[in-house]
């Protein structure tokens, strides 16, 4: 029988003795749920209070949505999180790790190596292995926020705090440091690198997509970030994993993520959940809702050898 069964009860019945009563659970279902339990999603309600982050500006509330591991052994954490207005991240610096702060909407200003810059969302910026950076809310709104870090070495994370919460802090009227952006309009139709390339006998899909920050932009196994937007009724190509794990976050929509390792799971997704694909499986997204369902990917190579095959031939995952 390849199906799990699970006793529920043991009763005695008075005059035709014990009845055993079983609960059939299907094994599609078992990995339905696993998979379920593997995305985590985002709750205002479940962040933590933290004063002066790394010698910041105020109080801001933050939860770790995926831990440690979670994708490859280098991968840190994917945070979720709220800058009040007046709060941020102090100055610090990351001498084995790098990390990016993305801000969903609003506008927060940003340091990189001591420059200040006003940056408006939805977009991200990179802090290299070896520099220092900061955010700080200078607006009257809170800001929307997420985190991603990944170490050159797997297990360890590294800070040095320079006492600098960066409040009035003069602006460059420029960033002069990498800002990935996430605007819908930088969108487009699958290519080489995207999820919406065409079916191998059907016609191009309706996904767009953008690599929006590539393997040399990032020093550690950390390979690329993607943004994909898929339209209602519409699904990704069958991605595999086979060097390339990734952490993904729904910004907007609802739909479904198939897994497939030996078996294919499928479990629902929703705007604010994190979604992490491991090394060895294939993953599909398809929108279940009447608007986008929109998501960045934060791609992880399993090591430096496989990232610098995207780098030298372009490839994905």
């Amino acid at each position: 029988m390849t199906d799990r069964m699970r006793i529920l009860s043991l009763a005695a019945v008075a005059g035709i003795g014990t009845i055993l009563l079983w609960q059939v659970v299907p094994e599609a279902a078992q990995a339905q749920a696993e998979l379920a339990r593997r995305i985590v999603h985002t709750d205002p309600a479940a962040f933590r209070m933290s004063p002066a982050v790394h010698g910041g500006a105020g109080s801001m509330g933050f939860t770790a949505l995926l831990n440690r591991g979670a994708v490859t052994p280098e991968f840190n954490f994917l945070h979720r999180g709220e800058i009040p207005p007046g709060a941020g991240i102090g100055h610090h610096f990351h001498n084995t790790v790098e990390e990016m702060f993305i801000i969903l909407d609003g506008e927060a200003q940003f340091t990189i190596d001591g420059r200040t810059a006003l940056v408006k969302g939805p977009a991200g910026v990179l802090c290299r292995t070896g520099h220092s950076h900061a955010i700080y809310n200078s607006g009257t709104k809170p800001v929307q926020w997420v985190n991603l870090n990944v170490s050159l070495n797997a297990g360890v994370y590294d800070n040095f705090d320079l006492g600098d919460t960066r409040a009035g802090a003069p602006l460059d009227p420029i960033p002069n440091f990498m800002v990935m952006r996430l605007d819908r309009d930088l969108l487009r139709q699958g290519g080489g690198r995207g999820r919406g390339n065409a079916a191998p006998a059907g016609p191009p899909t309706t996904v767009v997509t953008r690599r929006a920050l590539g393997p040399a932009a990032l020093s550690t196994t950390w390979a690329y970030m993607d943004h994909v937007l898929v339209p209602p009724g519409a699904s990704t190509n069958e991605m595999k994993h086979d060097n390339i794990a990734e952490a993904i976050y729904v910004i907007a929509g609802n739909g479904t993520v198939t897994v497939k390792t030996t078996a294919s799971e499928t479990a629902p997704v929703r705007s604010g959940d994190a979604i992490p694909i491991r090394l060895g499986e294939t993953s599909v997204f398809t929108n279940t809702g009447t608007e986008p369902l929109e998501f960045f990917i934060m791609g992880v190579a399993k090591d430096m050898a496989a990232k610098t095959q995207i780098l030298t031939s372009g490839a994905r995952g």
